[in-house]
């Protein structure tokens, strides 16, 4: 019964393969739009900084290599942050949590709604699993006919399930989850440093170009010489107090500035809102709606301090904090939860802590689920 279900949702009788298979390499190309709209801007930024600002408009050779260092250093380590969320490896939910064929006959062909949660409560009794839906049953995704680990959602876009589900970003093509949610924080971080230098660097001269062309529009008033060799004289001037560069590199400093400051606004709501999310040991998903425990629904169900939150992120190690490699706590279903008696005999205790900061990392096939 299974696969008669599965054949009826992928196809009907009628329905042209090669239109169905030309409209899915359409729609995956489409998808990767937004990625090649990031590169292209950064691609022109580099042109921007590099040539114009850093080699033909800025004269002294010390700034001029401290400028190019620290730029690179920021850019590279950037690109690198995006690189890693992009094409991070986004493991699949293990068989066990997939109902068998048995098991999916037996649950569709229960007649009630108490006959399926019995069905899934039985399957899922020796899952670590915590969490249930609002009305107390085991989470379960019809789609990829498996019990929800915790904090997994399915994502409409990659048509599958993942663990610790925080979004589905465009800008990256990929969802944002337990596998790549350090590298995602690291290039929101990155990219607002880099804009912020670019705005910082290219600051001075800005100022220097909006105040030349005040002064060329009160002579443009004042003077009684004709418009055309005025114009032509102002625009020799400002070609020469910008370098080699002239006007067209003059305008493309100005449009760098005025990007970077549009991205920094907009990156640094995003990076302090997803702070406070890491803080909080919070997705975005669960911002919105609190996971429900069998308690019921508690916002701060999994959160274990701030700084332990932090580490289970970004690792124990202060040396790879900055870096993107994979250093996050865990194997991405279990998870320290916050317990009535947490005062007396607490998750949050050194000892305990390390216990899970220690585990196995995911699917190497060592991981135990009885530590906790």
């Amino acid at each position: 019964m299974a696969s008669s279900m599965q054949n009826n949702r992928v196809s009907s009788p009628g329905y042209c393969v090669c239109c169905r298979t030309c409209n899915m390499w359409c729609w995956r190309a489409f998808k990767w739009l937004p990625v090649l709209l990031i590169v292209s801007i950064v691609t022109w930024s580099y042109y921007a900084y590099v040539i114009q600002l850093c080699i033909f408009t800025i004269d002294g050779t010390a700034q001029k290599c401290i400028y190019l260092v620290l730029y690179h250093i920021l850019l590279i380590m950037f690109l690198w942050s995006y690189w890693r969320t992009i094409f991070a490896d986004i493991k699949p939910i293990p068989d066990k949590y997939k109902l068998p064929e048995t098991e999916l006959e037996k649950l569709l062909s229960a007649e009630t709604e108490d006959g399926q949660r019995t069905i899934l409560e039985n399957f899922a009794k020796d899952l670590p699993i915590v969490t249930r839906t609002m009305s107390g049953s085991v989470r379960y995704c019809n789609r990829c006919v498996l019990v929800k680990p915790d904090r997994a959602h399915h994502c409409s876009i990659c048509a599958r399930c993942v663990l610790k589900m925080d979004h589905h970003c465009p800008w990256v093509n990929n969802c944002v989850c337990f596998h790549n949610y350090k590298f995602f924080m690291l290039f929101l971080g990155y990219a607002l440093l880099y804009c912020l230098f670019i705005m910082s660097t290219c600051l001075p001269y800005f100022i220097r170009f909006w105040k030349m062309y005040q002064e060329y529009n009160q002579a443009h008033c004042d003077s009684l010489i004709g418009i055309g060799t005025y114009t032509k004289q102002c625009m020799d001037l400002l070609s020469g107090d910008f370098g080699t560069s002239g006007s067209a590199g003059r305008y493309h400093i100005v449009f760098a500035f005025f990007v970077a400051l549009m991205f920094a606004i907009s990156l640094g709501s995003l990076f302090g809102y997803h702070c406070y999310l890491v803080a909080h040991n919070r997705t975005t998903l669960e911002a919105f709606r609190a996971p429900m425990f069998r308690g019921g629904a508690d916002k701060n169900g999994f959160s274990i301090g701030a700084f332990n939150n932090f580490k289970e992120v970004f690792g124990a190690s202060p040396d790879l904090w900055a870096i993107p490699v994979f250093t996050s706590f865990g194997d991405g279903f279990v998870y320290p939860q916050r317990t009535t008696d947490e005062d007396t005999e607490s998750l949050l205790s050194s000892e305990r802590w390390e216990r899970w900061g220690q585990r196995a990392r995911p699917f190497d096939g060592s991981s135990s689920f009885d530590e906790l």
